[in-house]
């Protein structure tokens, strides 16, 4: 009997995978399977045949389900979202299964059972995109649907997508907003909103017009990833290309505080890219940044330059933002001016500016008590306050900071600051950095170029007695953003890296000179146990005179904030011992 012809049609496919799946069975692989299979009997299948979906195959953490009707499709999609996140509400955020949905309509080709064709595959990079708990829908699903489901999307622009010959228009769902509209901007009294020019080609050379188009087209994707900016699509800045532009001018016709320009200049075998970005509201140059490059693989050229521009603007936008927020007058959006001054405050890694924030975040929040940013922002400051010393680092405190830490992960799943704090609760409170460097790592499926997570994953690494590994991770979150004023962490991971290492000279070199150019406890101590192992006695005296005035009271046993303890008893043992050696009180 001859096999049936693949048949071509029309069809909406809606695409969805469990959100870290891997963890949550490694964690518990019966408690995720029967929490799987009930969701599947008593939520998503039936859901699925009320809105005439044919589930077309399911994979271990997926499935994908193909409609006649985009707008039953949606409404599924909606409503599975909806009421998995209600049910999920008392679920503890690392046990919860979250599913990320992509929904896209096509031509698909139909053989068997089964679906294949571009339609398919674009709802599959569509649900990459999506947050845990979202859904991420094609421009084509955004018009069909317009008008007829009381639904409000977020564009983010057109999206390159793997293996998809041309970039497709995304938006983002909103779950939580019941009305007709897409939000196209965002004011400065909501999330920071910035534009990317095209970058000029400045060699001559027609072949460098594509890699300058590229890098911004690029750069425009990394942006959009960042959960706190708003970024103008690439089919609305390109109007600009290859005219004169007035800053002020592009901002004012695409409603938007910041805009991004630079070039690209080819000069025999280097190539050169400068960027800078530039407050609309002030004229002022927020950052600006040259990157210079020996000519070799110029896709990996791109990649390194994009995310590392990517990285920088995001610190600085949030540091320009505190003080615009400062110097604007009182609004009906006062709180939101309060998390930005706040969350800025806290680069100033002093206990005064610990103090100043957390007063700033406390009355956020006693304006809008909801507030996802506010509550990621008030964690954070409870953190940086006990390593400052502000507070107390007791059983109490560090048990309040995981909670806040808890909340914040509650009310912004899809905010990688708050897989952040939600990491410092592990390591820091609970000491699990297995754990603090799977948080950074989710944090990072959702702004992959947020240099801080790479951070503090190398500071885990180095606690964990992985080197290596430690120093790899650091050295990449300094070269994404190497203007972030909180790099000092960075370099103390490295240091501490170095120590477990057992290179002394490195570990003394790098400690030193973060402890010379800032009071920071943790430092001075790793100087100290360095230059004891290297019986450097003019190193140990001034070290550990160092750690004693920035506190008297130290012993060698004392907790120190910030200072992370090594899970292998031998790093610890031999850091005490070192300390002992190098004079520091029992």
């Amino acid at each position: 009997m001859a096999e049936e012809p693949a048949q071509r049609r029309l069809a909406a496919i809606l695409a969805a995978d469990v959100a870290g799946y891997s963890r949550l069975m490694g964690a518990n692989e019966d408690r995720t399977l029967a929490g799987l299979k009930a969701y599947r009997r008593d939520l998503i299948d039936p859901k699925i045949s009320e809105h005439r979906g044919r589930i077309v195959k399911t994979t271990g953490d997926g499935l994908l389900v193909e409609f006649a009707s985009v707008i039953d499709a949606l409404r599924c999609a909606v409503e599975v979202q909806r009421s998995m996140a209600q049910r999920n509400g008392d679920v503890p955020p690392e046990q919860r299964i979250e599913f990320r949905i992509g929904l896209n309509v096509g031509d698909i080709i139909a053989e068997a059972d089964d679906i294949y064709g571009d339609g398919v595959n674009v709802a599959a990079r569509l649900e990459g995109l999506a947050e845990p708990g979202g859904i991420c829908v094609s421009g084509r699903v955004q018009e069909d649907a317009r008008g007829k489901v009381d639904l409000a999307f977020d564009d983010i622009g057109e999206q390159r997508l793997k293996n998809i010959a041309w970039p497709v228009r995304v938006y983002r769902v909103q779950l939580g907003v019941e009305e007709a509209a897409v939000r196209h901007t965002r004011s400065l009294s909501d999330k920071p909103s910035i534009a990317v020019l095209p970058f000029t080609n400045m060699s001559g050379d027609a072949e460098q017009e594509f890699f300058a188009d590229g890098l911004t087209e690029d750069i425009i994707t990394a942006l959009s990833r960042i959960s706190g900016l708003w970024v103008i699509a690439r089919t609305s800045t390109f109007t600009y290309k290859g005219k004169p532009v007035d800053v002020e001018r592009v901002a004012r016709e695409l409603s938007v505080s910041y805009v991004m320009e630079g070039s690209v200049r080819r000069a025999g075998g280097r190539l050169r890219v400068t960027a800078q970005l530039v407050d609309a509201t002030s004229g002022r140059h927020v950052w600006a940044e040259r990157y210079d490059r020996a000519l070799a693989d110029l896709f990996d050229i791109q990649d390194d330059i994009t995310r590392s521009i990517a990285a920088s603007t995001q610190t600085q936008v949030t540091l320009a933002e505190g003080v615009a927020a400062g110097s604007r007058a009182s609004t009906n959006h006062k709180a939101i001016d309060l998390i930005a001054r706040a969350w800025a405050r806290c680069y100033g890694q002093t206990a005064e500016a610990a103090a100043e924030a957390s007063s700033l975040v406390e009355e956020a929040i006693g304006i809008d008590p909801s507030n996802p940013v506010a509550h990621r922002v008030r964690a954070a400051i409870f953190f940086d306050r006990i390593w400052s010393e502000d507070i107390s680092p007791d059983a109490t405190n560090m048990a309040r900071a995981a909670a806040l830490a808890r909340t914040a992960l509650r009310l912004g799943p899809g905010d990688e600051y708050a897989h952040l704090v939600m990491a410092w609760a592990w390591a820091y409170c609970e000491g699990r950095m297995e754990e603090a460097i799977a948080e950074c790592e989710r944090g990072l499926e959702i702004n992959p170029s947020c240099s801080i997570l790479y951070g503090n994953i190398g500071a885990y690494l180095a606690a964990l007695g992985r080197p290596q590994e430690a120093i790899e991770a650091c050295q990449l979150s300094l070269k994404l953003n190497p203007r972030d004023p909180s790099n000092f962490w960075r370099h103390y991971a490295i240091a501490t890296a170095h120590f477990v290492a057992g290179d002394y000279e490195a570990s003394l070199k790098e400690s030193k000179r973060i402890a010379r150019s800032r009071l920071h406890l943790p430092s001075a101590i790793i100087w100290a146990a360095s230059a004891a192992a290297l019986s450097e006695t003019q190193e140990v005296q001034t070290a550990v005179a160092d750690c004693l005035a920035q506190r008297p009271n130290l012993r060698t046993d004392s907790v120190v904030p910030g200072m992370l303890r090594f899970t292998r008893e031998e790093d610890h043992q031999r850091l005490l011992a070192l300390l002992r050696k190098a004079g520091l009180p029992e």
